[in-house]
């Protein structure tokens, strides 16, 4: 006796609309393009050009930024669901803030002021996933939150896979091996290998965006102020980021990944053509 094969239903109207919004997000400008824009001057050629000792503190400040972030995650987010709007104006005012700091002494100033405008990020991050229907209390939740951090690079593609999908794949084992712990461990997780090596695979790519953040409050007359404007954009490249991650994973989670990436390719080819 034959078995029928049961195909997934197609994405709705609004659903077709909400992919195409995460398209948006994810595949648009980059954070370099948009310092660029705003300060007038290559970014991403200025943070190629930084030297190795402010790179090592670079690598050294995502690190741990990053596990502080992972630390939030695990114990301190609200886990309570609500119908509460995501304060991302707010939180961007306060990684501004925080921005200024980095504005005013620069290389000096990162290993401080990196956590802290991460820190205040991951619960901008976090809302957003709790607005698109993301269990807060779940394992995969926490750990899709610290994978919005590996998405904000793509001006390296001979260092890094190319594309939203490309770098979900690359982190896909790691990501799901570290949920399974978290789930096993809870809090404890942190300094397990396979977690630490999940945040040297983020921080890596994170880096690349902070580089690019360093360079541009580095540039002359940055300054305090213009400082805490580059942080306000680093701010909301990476809630843009979140918006497009957690629109795909909550379709992902209705329809199947098989049928959201293949209209994730379709939908972003027809808008490469227009």
């Amino acid at each position: 006796m034959s078995t029928i094969e049961v195909m997934p239903a197609g994405l709705t109207r609004k659903e077709t609309e909400d992919l195409r919004r995460a398209i948006v997000c994810l595949e648009g400008s980059s954070f370099a393009q948009r310092l660029t824009d705003a300060i007038g001057r290559p970014v991403a050629a200025l943070s190629w050009g930084l030297p190795a000792s402010a790179r090592r503190v670079v690598a050294y400040a995502s690190e741990r930024a990053l596990s502080g972030a992972l630390k939030l995650a695990l114990r301190t987010i609200d886990l309570r669901r609500s119908a509460r709007p995501s304060a991302n104006r707010a939180h961007k005012f306060a990684a501004a803030a925080s921005g200024a700091l980095g504005g005013a002494f620069g290389l000096a100033a990162l290993p401080v002021e990196l956590p802290l405008s991460t820190t205040i990020l991951l619960r901008s991050i976090a809302e957003i996933a709790r607005e698109e229907g993301e269990d807060l209390t779940a394992p995969q939740a926490a750990v899709a939150c610290i994978e919005v951090f590996a998405l904000g690079s793509r001006h390296d593609e001979e260092t890094f896979e190319s594309g939203y999908f490309a770098v979900r794949a690359a982190l896909a084992k790691s990501v799901t091996d570290s949920a399974r712990f978290v789930a096993s461990q809870g809090a404890g997780a942190q300094s397990a290998p396979l977690v630490a090596r999940f945040i040297s695979q983020i921080a890596a790519r994170f880096g690349v965006v902070v580089s690019e953040k360093l360079a541009a409050q580095s540039a002359p007359v940055i300054g305090a102020i213009g400082g805490a404007a580059v942080n306000a954009a680093f701010a909301e490249h990476f809630q843009t980021l979140a918006r497009g991650h957690f629109i795909v994973r909550r379709l992902e989670r209705e329809h199947g990944a098989g049928l959201v990436a293949f209209e994730y390719q379709r939908l972003r080819g027809e808008a490469a053509r227009a």
